[in-house]
């Protein structure tokens, strides 16, 4: 592209036109290179460098996007190359903004030729200029006369001298006045204004205020190679990611894709801007060429005068080609290192493309084997499920082969996410320790009451069914969790105890509590104690009364007495207890403040708990009654 611009402008100079009537024709319709020198206006230099700041600033979110060593090269050479191209856009900006400033000054030059008030100011000028002449002409015969005066003369002559030297700071003082105001006049406050804001553009680019802008190319092949060689180091890598990195990395990998996506098409646009504007010099150039051979064809038949306006042309014309080459070579040359620059981005997609590829692949890879390895795992607990319905006919055994079953399923589950999930298996024990110290503290109830849960299914524990006590409540088991036991609350007295509707839940770490505590009967045991208190007549034999009374609750028991004695030898036997294996009633003799008390105290089984009570009371009172008639016979 440079090489085919330098060969046509060499050849602008050398174009002839197919003859002076066509060329005389041309000249008329299209404007004259001379008067409209500028190429762009004001508006359209301060759009463009806009643009291309916009652009350049592309150069942060490609920092961010570049995370691999190939991509920092990329962004090396982009760096480098973008620097080169803003550096040229400010000189093409200058360039324009001179050519504004020469096309005004041309036109105020102009304006002030046939303007009556910048006429009068050139007659006022010229006179002034006259009178200061003439005022140092005579100033210096004065001085010349009083190197050759006498005494006498010389004072007259000093006087004159002075007063002539007054009148010429007089002249000069008027002179300097009209030249600020011919100066100010001529000043081009759009020109200066459009620089200035070119300045003050350049001054927040820090490639703007760099070294000048050279013409040599940065290669490619080199970040190329390098992202190549990055990307099979990196699908080496990511076979050791987890998921959770791989997806990560996924994400990164599309976000910095649209990143490039969106660099290389403002990228595109910039370069269509510089393409479409470079045809507009060009055209510029074509026209001064075409002049400056009309003028060739002029100067050989006009006069003096007629020579030296041509040779003030040729002069513009060529200080005219010069600024316009210097808008049309950084054009060319911008274009070169846009299209460079889009080599560069395109290197980055293909090896960000790789990468993509390699990490959804390695993210395929790790999820089927993670779907696999818990497939494995659920199938596993599946067939162990069913082995322990078919294979294991107790029910206490069953339930806990099924909890253990529960918790090894999990525990694998969680082994296996941990480790596909996760990257470097150390940090994910540091991490596990830290998460399990925390959950310890944090759920120092709920471990505990899973601790507990193990000790109500051993040997002496509850199963749903059972009838406990647990403080002051008295239930039938309908639940046992792994962390909570429910009881269905009973209430009544004795073996006549009924359901109240009412659903209580307890914490399995109740076993771990000093007050309250749980209890429960024996597997097979139905056996109770009851206490009856009797207040004893006053003065009667209390030791004929006591024997009376246990004879009496004797009687009441022993239509009870098989299965009282059984269930009494088999509490000996699981507390390994030494005794004769039968349950007694007994009769104890207390006194207090009113007289002396018998408390009676015997046996009962729990579904007949309410029968013997009453049947002991009717006995009691029966043989509490039949000795107040003794006793006040006494």
């Amino acid at each position: 592209m440079l090489a085919r611009f330098l060969v046509f402008t060499a050849l602008l100079g050398s174009v002839a036109m197919p003859s002076q009537g066509a060329e005389e024709a041309a000249s008329s319709k299209q404007a004259d290179p001379i008067a409209s020198r500028a190429v762009m206006t004001g508006e359209q230099v301060v759009q463009i460098l806009d643009e291309t700041v916009d652009w350049y600033r592309t150069l942060g979110t490609q920092q961010q996007a570049a995370t691999q060593p190939s991509d920092l090269l990329i962004l090396y050479a982009n760096r480098q190359t973008a620097d080169k191209v803003m550096a040229l856009a400010f000189e093409i900006a200058r360039a324009n903004a001179e050519l504004i400033s020469s096309e005004a000054g041309a036109q105020q030059e102009q304006q002030e030729a046939s303007s009556p008030e910048s006429q009068s100011l050139m007659q006022i000028k010229q006179k002034l200029d006259e009178q200061r002449t003439e005022l140092q002409s005579e100033i210096e015969g004065v001085r010349r006369q009083m190197g050759a005066a006498s005494a006498q003369d010389r004072g007259d002559l000093q006087a004159k001298l002075a007063v002539l030297q007054g009148e010429l700071d007089l002249i000069n003082a008027r002179r300097n006045l009209f030249a600020n105001m011919t100066q100010y006049a001529n000043e081009n406050a759009g020109a200066n204004a459009l620089k200035a804001h070119i300045d003050a553009i350049a001054a927040s680019i820090p490639s703007a205020s760099g070294a000048p802008v050279t013409t040599t190319t940065t290669t490619t092949a080199g970040p190329a190679a390098n992202a190549t060689s990055v990307t099979s180091a990196v699908s080496t890598s990511l076979s050791q990611f987890g998921i959770w990195d791989l997806t990560a990395t996924v994400l990164r990998l599309s976000a910095k894709a649209r990143t490039i996506e969106t660099v290389d098409r403002r990228t595109a646009e910039l370069q269509e801007v510089f393409t479409q504007i470079r045809s507009l010099p060009l055209e510029q150039l074509k026209a001064l060429a075409a002049r400056g051979d009309a003028l060739a064809a002029e100067a050989d038949s006009e006069d003096r005068a007629s020579l030296k306006r041509v040779r003030d042309q040729y002069d513009t014309i060529a200080w005219l080609f010069q600024q316009t080459s210097s808008i049309v070579t950084p054009l060319s040359k911008a274009e070169v290192l846009l299209t460079q620059y889009r080599n560069n981005l395109e290197n980055w997609r293909e090896a960000t493309q790789r990468q993509s590829r390699e990490a959804w692949r390695a993210l395929g890879l790790r999820l089927v084997l993670f779907g696999a390895l818990l497939a494995l795992v659920f199938t596993a607990a599946e067939v162990w499920r069913r082995a322990v319905f078919r294979y294991v006919t107790d029910v206490r055994r069953r339930s806990r082969l099924l909890l253990l079953r529960k918790i090894v399923l999990w525990a694998l589950v969680v082994a296996i996410a941990a480790a596909t999930f996760a990257t470097e298996l150390g940090s994910l024990a540091t991490f596990a320790g830290l998460i399990t110290a925390g959950l310890a503290v944090a759920m120092q109830s709920v471990l505990v009451s899973v601790v507990g849960y193990f000790f109500l299914i051993g040997k002496y524990g509850i199963r749903v069914g059972d009838r406990v006590q647990v403080g002051s409540v008295t239930g039938e088991v309908i639940d046992l969790g792994l962390v909570r036991l429910h009881l269905m609350e009973l209430s009544g007295q004795g073996g006549a105890m009924s359901p109240t509707g009412r659903v209580v839940a307890f914490a399995n770490s109740i076993i771990f509590q000093a007050s309250g505590g749980l209890f429960k009967q024996i597997p097979g045991i139905n056996l109770a104690w009851h206490e009856i208190t009797a207040r004893l007549p006053t003065g009667a034999d209390h030791a004929a009364l006591k024997t009376r009374l246990i004879e009496a609750v004797s009687g009441v028991l022993k239509d009870y007495r098989d299965d009282i004695l059984r269930q009494t030898q088999e509490i000996q036997r699981t507390a390994s207890a030494h005794g004769t294996g039968d349950a007694q009633p007994q009769v104890q003799l207390r006194f207090s403040a009113e007289g002396v008390d018998a408390i009676v105290r015997y046996p009962v089984e729990l579904q007949h708990a309410a029968e013997i009570d009453e049947r002991v009371s009717r006995e009691v009172l029966s043989v509490i009654s039949a000795e107040p008639a003794a006793s006040s016979a006494a």
